[in-house]
């Protein structure tokens, strides 16, 4: 149990780290990477539980655990970019890692996923519904998990083939991370956190996503009003998929931003 966690670097130039989402694995990231590694050095790290560290699941597996895990193999200085699960992981490191993490990227990403009264998010049914379906069948409630990320954006089917072809590149999750992991979703609450961070911060967001619904976006701010949102128009819930070169493009120019 205590073999640090597995982590991958392609290029050269300043840290930034890439965490993935639910169900998926550094992977997800692979054609993504080449846009960014002529400028960056690029460390991708699978959430413990997941991909390459599928042995690492943690008890309790709470997003402060997962986050302490991955600090111990963080560069010593990096921009952290998390995506939707791998965001609030990346938003728990900034917290917890201040002279590490030296800039936040979350990326379809939320301090609380959960729908509740007056907060946009995920309704608390469909992700009771999920973590009830994981129980019978993986393969179909991440096929689902999937068609809900990509809905509404113009490439949803390409959208899910690239990812579910991406992520069979590396071992299956552990299934009891798989649910622990997706009890996160509704669990999880960093809302009265977040305005304790202190590093440079983007949220990119897109306009289409039905999990980090845009109507959640001026409440996030309120709380962290020294972050500053991008929303990709015609993008759902993995733009770095759909969009890629655009996703880039914001990231590159928060990077430069912050030299």
């Amino acid at each position: 149990m205590h073999n640090p966690l597995v982590t991958r670097t392609a290029g050269t130039g300043k840290d930034l780290v890439l965490l993935h989402g639910w169900g998926m694995n550094s992977a997800v990231f692979s054609e993504f990477i080449p846009l960014l590694e002529k400028d960056y050095r690029i460390t991708t790290i699978d959430l413990p539980g997941f991909g390459e560290n599928n042995q690492h699941a943690g008890d309790p597996y709470t997003v402060a655990r997962l986050a302490s895990q991955i600090q111990a193999v963080l560069p010593a200085q990096c921009v952290v970019a998390g995506w939707s699960l791998g965001g609030m992981v990346a938003q728990q490191l900034a917290l917890l890692a201040p002279e590490q993490v030296t800039g936040l990227i979350t990326i379809a990403a939320t301090p609380c996923f959960v729908a509740g009264p007056g907060w946009p998010g995920i309704a608390p049914d469909l992700l009771a519904q999920f973590e009830q379906d994981l129980s019978k069948n993986y393969q179909k409630t991440l096929d689902r998990f999937l068609a809900i990320q990509a809905m509404g954006s113009d490439s949803a089917r390409q959208d899910i083939k690239l990812i579910k072809e991406q992520v069979t590149r590396l071992p299956a999750p552990s299934t009891a991370a798989l649910a622990s992991s997706l009890h996160l979703l509704s669990s999880e609450d960093l809302r009265g956190e977040i305005g304790r961070i202190r590093q440079p911060t983007l949220r990119l967001y897109g306009r289409l996503d039905s999990l980090v619904p845009t109507s959640a976006i001026d409440q996030i701010c309120q709380l962290h009003p020294e972050s500053d949102a991008v929303v990709l128009s015609r993008a759902s819930h993995a733009p770095f998929i759909s969009h890629p070169e655009q996703t880039a493009d914001v990231i590159r120019q928060f990077m430069c931003t912050r030299q």
